[in-house]
């Protein structure tokens, strides 16, 4: 029993407890200044601008041919069926499936958490920055377009809610951290599952977050357009980071040699 014991700690921890106490420290960090950005737009003046920068998105998509979001969002809500799973995933997006995946590749693929860990930092910092800068209304709060609260209508729950709203920024739209975040998982799991079917689930998991956050009216196109910009601009980051410790910050680590 102590044998299978110290197998499994050395599985779980594979640098020790501590180093998996400095992860969480790490990502609860950089929740807490997200939601430090909610000061910059509470006040009813932040608010304005973020619904005036909405508007704005809407006139570029308009002249660019970008402004889908209308029918989308009409022909899923036509199938109730897919509006909830498309809710489901909205939901759990940023919560149930990304905790899932990092303590999966922490636990499994631990040499190339830490790449994927700095991938998800820089883009973090990015995302405050660009909510602290350009706050933006989401579509759900422009009804004249015909937008509806998908996810408020799935789980009976308004994002009006003062508990619910206080955990979250309702402006935090430009980037669309779902969808970049959609990439930094999908196509990292993509490399590392061994399963055809998890490995083509993933590479396409992007792709349906984008489905997801525009038919649910939570995100703009060129949100989900700004979260794929966010997501290579990470990536090469992480690859730049990865130059200082080769042997543990790379996506394939660079054993040292005699």
């Amino acid at each position: 029993m102590p044998v299978r014991l110290r197998a499994l700690s050395s599985r779980v921890f594979p640098h020790g407890p501590l180093d998996v106490v400095r992860q969480v420290v790490l990502f609860a960090a950089a929740y807490w200044l997200y939601r430090y950005t909610r000061g910059w737009v509470d006040d009813p003046q932040g608010a304005t601008v973020a619904f005036e920068n909405a508007r704005n998105l809407i006139s570029i998509e308009q002249a660019t041919g970008l402004f889908i979001e209308p029918n989308v969002h009409a022909w899923t809500g036509g199938w109730q069926v897919a509006m909830d799973v498309a809710s489901w995933i909205y939901i759990n997006a940023q919560s149930t499936i990304i905790l899932a995946a990092l303590v999966f590749i922490y636990v499994f693929h631990n040499d190339r958490f830490y790449f994927v860990r700095n991938m998800f930092v820089v883009a973090m910092a990015i995302a405050i920055v660009g909510y602290v800068v350009y706050p933006t209304a989401p579509p759900r709060f422009f009804p004249e377009w015909g937008f509806q609260d998908a996810v408020a209508g799935f789980t009976g729950v308004n994002h009006d809610d003062v508990e619910v709203n206080a955990l979250f920024n309702p402006y935090a739209a430009v980037p669309s951290m779902h969808c970049c975040n959609a990439i930094l998982i999908g196509w990292s799991l993509a490399q590392m599952c061994k399963w055809r079917a998890a490995k083509i689930w993933w590479a396409l998991y992007p792709f349906v977050m984008v489905w997801v956050v525009v038919a649910t009216a939570n995100h703009w196109t060129l949100d989900a357009v700004l979260g794929a910009a966010t997501a290579a601009v990470s990536f090469y980051a992480a690859r730049w980071l990865a130059r200082a410790r080769p042997d543990a910050w790379a996506f394939t680590p660079v054993k040292a040699t005699a």
